[in-house]
């Protein structure tokens, strides 16, 4: 790369895609939330709960889940903590969302997964109150999106589809691609999409040849786990990128760093825009598991609740 780099990332380098800065708009959604969370108050006497529920030790689901719970305090949320030895049976589990679906203060109630053990986590999810389910899990709101009705939607695809609608405008008639087809991104972003009258392509573990199919993508959304799956050679020129993997990879002298499904240094010279990891989606996940909060408790207290 030649030329200054510049200290704006909205401003693209000569020869170099556009970048999408999740880590900004989720700032900026945290603080139109907070001023939401303050008129509700204002209103109703009430302040949005949010309980997340953690079962086990994994080092990285609490550093997860706590900044979760930052992020709630900070947008005046209440959080309610409920950190589960990894002993804990499918029955004491159950026991205690079913004690959260009734209680009061709880708008929101998210389980983290993966779950240890033998938990299920589809039992799991579904035991939550549709209301209150703001991961968007469960068949009753992942059916109300498959028709096209109002719902509580994942929060990592609704925070790419509000990213795009920032970044690109209008989204009908464009073609869109999908890499990955997991229920917690990859399906709910390709109805998202429809949603939007975009031209849907889902691709998959059994799909042939994707990269004939991804260059033809005026938005491309990458959701695989799998770090450096899509290098410059998948990309239209001049298509959105939207990477939401994140994985950790080993560099020099023992360090790592943190990568995304996507090679950013070949697409970054063929997108026209590109989220960058880390700093793109995200900080968005949990911004829009806040607004998912917000919405739930509108209809817990008033009766209605937003659309996407």
């Amino acid at each position: 790369m030649t030329g200054p780099v510049s200290s704006d990332p909205q401003i693209p380098t000569p020869g170099e895609a556009r970048l999408i800065d999740g880590k900004g708009f989720a700032n900026r959604l945290t603080q139109d939330i907070a001023e939401d969370v303050r008129a509700f108050y204002a209103r109703h006497q009430v302040t949005p709960g949010l309980a997340v529920v953690l079962v086990g030790n994994d080092p990285a689901s609490e550093v997860y889940v706590r900044n979760k719970a930052l992020q709630t305090h900070r947008a005046g949320m209440r959080s309610f903590m409920h950190m589960l030895p990894e002993t804990t049976s499918q029955e004491e589990l159950l026991a205690l969302i079913a004690r959260l679906n009734i209680d009061p203060e709880i708008h929101g109630i998210l389980v983290q997964l993966p779950l240890p053990g033998d938990l299920d986590p589809v039992a799991v999810t579904n035991a939550i109150d549709p209301r209150k389910d703001v991961d968007g899990l469960g068949v009753v709101n992942a059916g109300r999106l498959a028709l096209g009705l109002p719902g509580l939607v994942p929060c990592t695809p609704l925070g790419c589809l509000l990213l795009l609608k920032s970044y690109v405008g209008d989204l009908r008639g464009l073609n869109a691609m999908v890499v990955g087809a997991s229920n917690l991104v990859g399906r709910p972003m390709a109805q998202l999409l429809l949603r939007e009258g975009c031209t849907v392509t889902v691709a998959h573990i059994d799909t042939r040849d994707p990269q004939v199919l991804a260059r033809q993508a005026d938005i491309l959304v990458v959701a695989t786990g799998c770090s450096g799956l899509v290098n410059g050679a998948w990309i239209k020129p001049g298509a959105t990128v939207i990477d939401v993997g994140i994985s950790r990879v080993p560099v020099e002298n023992g360090k790592t760093r943190l990568v995304g499904d996507v090679v950013f240094d070949e697409a970054r010279h063929i997108a026209g825009q590109i989220t960058p990891v880390p700093g793109g989606v995200g900080p968005m996940t949990i911004a829009c598991l806040l607004r998912n909060t917000m919405q739930a408790a509108r209809e817990l207290v008033e009766g209605v609740g937003d659309t996407v």
